[in-house]
């Protein structure tokens, strides 16, 4: 029997040293190496067999006959647009998220659901008992005759458990609990997760059984482990939310089946994680009328459009630097709109302290915010209010013009069915299509042009 060796693991990205080493020479981060123990290739390698005792064989593509699997469709609208449509078979779905977020609620929900279109569901938990996950389950009214709890952590008592069970979907909560009696290492550990996360891949590819597993984060907010366990499964969600708030929202980061960016919107209650059917709404009701500094901005998160306010407050800075600070925004891109409306529209911004935010925590990265972030520093500037039924749509170049954005119409169409009356474009958008009636479509060229049509 080969004897097993010693390496240092980056924790962080997954990269191995014989050695150890202070930092990371893949990554760059401090501290992240720990010592792990490898086994022999012969413990570590494993074919795809299925339940059946078939093992997969090399097929040539003109014999294999592509069957139109239908997705799964759960009773959640708002999951069922993350992950692209629906569920698909045979798919690895991680969730990650912070402490008490609501990734196991999530989950119990769907699982009872899944359970009443006919699958069965085995609930795997290493976190919890039984008689605890039964107690959520009363609160959240969750029931089935094919919905099976299995406490367990060992990986051996699990895939023995699906051959005999054969069920269509299992939760894996969570991975970091999971022990894979072949690798000597600590639970939790690179290796260990690795391994558990490269046997479930097999069970779920090599049986069409779906599998959904939660992962832990860290202090960063990244999913805890190597990450090599982000691009071995199929699509990755990320439930984000303050704790302090009842709004969650559960966020495609990676998905082969569907789009990216793509985001859904839950409310926490007592009786579990409910939908809101309009986050727009949402994120806008708590606007003042007329508030300076406030600006709203029609943004595409995936395929869907979400009206969202984005609030600025200019104030003179009593130090000898000027601070910019920014929630949920990108700070060096309100730097960069800050000169160019000090260069371009000739607003004495040096010496004024800027605080923007994104309000309702939902977090904005696309160029199409530019115009509505430039509207709103300049009308905290100035101490003027935008119209409260003005939108505004645009990326803004260095030299102060505004750049034409994508899905144009859809953005329109979004601000027009929630009662807005003007929407700012860029002007080289007009083309190629024709506004709706009900609401006044302006293009503009210029950043100046802009700022002298909705605030003079």
């Amino acid at each position: 029997m080969a004897k097993a060796k010693t390496v240092y693991v980056c924790s962080n990205c997954g990269y191995s040293s014989p050695r150890f080493l202070g930092r990371c020479p893949n990554c760059g981060e401090w501290n992240t190496l720990v010592e792990e123990k490898v086994q022999p290739e012969s413990a570590q390698s494993r074919s795809r067999i299925t339940i059946d005792g078939n093992k997969t064989k090399p097929t040539r593509i003109s014999d294999i006959h592509s069957e139109d699997t239908p997705r799964v469709q759960t009773k959640m609208p708002e999951l069922n647009r993350v992950l692209g449509g629906g569920i698909v078979p045979g798919s690895l779905i991680l969730i990650g998220g912070d402490p008490g977020i609501g990734k196991s609620t999530l989950l119990l929900q769907v699982s009872g659901q899944l359970n009443q279109t006919g699958g069965t569901v085995l609930y795997v938990s290493g976190e919890e008992s039984a008689n605890q996950i039964k107690m959520r389950a009363e609160r959240l009214d969750v029931t089935g005759d094919q919905f099976y709890i299995y406490p367990e952590t060992d990986m051996a008592s699990i895939r023995a458990t699906i051959e005999t069970m054969k069920p269509d979907y299992v939760i894996i909560d969570s991975v970091q609990t999971m022990m894979e009696p072949d690798v000597t290492s600590a639970i939790g550990s690179v290796a260990q997760i690795r391994e558990v996360t490269a046997e479930l891949m097999q069970i779920g590819k090599s049986n069409n059984i779906t599998i959904f597993i939660v992962g832990h984060v860290t202090k960063g907010g990244a999913i805890a482990g190597p990450k090599i366990l982000e691009h071995m499964v199929d699509t990755v969600l990320y439930f984000e939310g303050d704790l302090h708030h009842a709004y969650r929202i559960l966020r495609s980061v990676k998905n082969r089946f569907g789009s990216t960016n793509e985001l859904g919107i839950f409310e926490m209650q007592n009786g579990g994680l409910y939908e809101v059917s309009n986050p727009s709404e949402m994120f806008l009701e708590e606007r003042l009328k007329d508030a300076t500094g406030s600006a709203i901005v029609v943004s595409m998160e995936g395929t869907r459009p979400i009206l969202v306010e984005i609030q600025a407050l200019v104030t003179p800075t009593v130090f000898g630097n000027a601070q910019r600070t920014a929630s949920d925004l990108n700070r060096n891109r309100v730097s960069l709109l800050m000169a160019v409306l000090e260069k371009r529209a000739n607003l004495m911004l040096q010496n004024q302290d800027a605080y923007l935010k994104a309000a309702g925590g939902v977090k904005l990265d696309e160029p199409a915010i530019d115009l509505a972030i430039s509207m709103s520093i300049a009308s905290s500037y100035r101490d003027k209010g935008t119209r409260p039924t003005d939108a505004f749509v645009g990326e803004v170049g260095l030299t102060g013009e505004i750049r034409r954005v994508n899905r144009i119409e859809e953005r329109v169409a979004e601000a027009r069915k929630l009662g807005f009356k003007r929407i700012f474009v860029p002007k080289n958008n007009l083309q190629g299509w024709t506004p709706p009636k009900g609401i006044q479509v302006i293009g503009v060229a210029t950043l100046v042009e802009s700022l002298k049509l909705a605030l003079d």
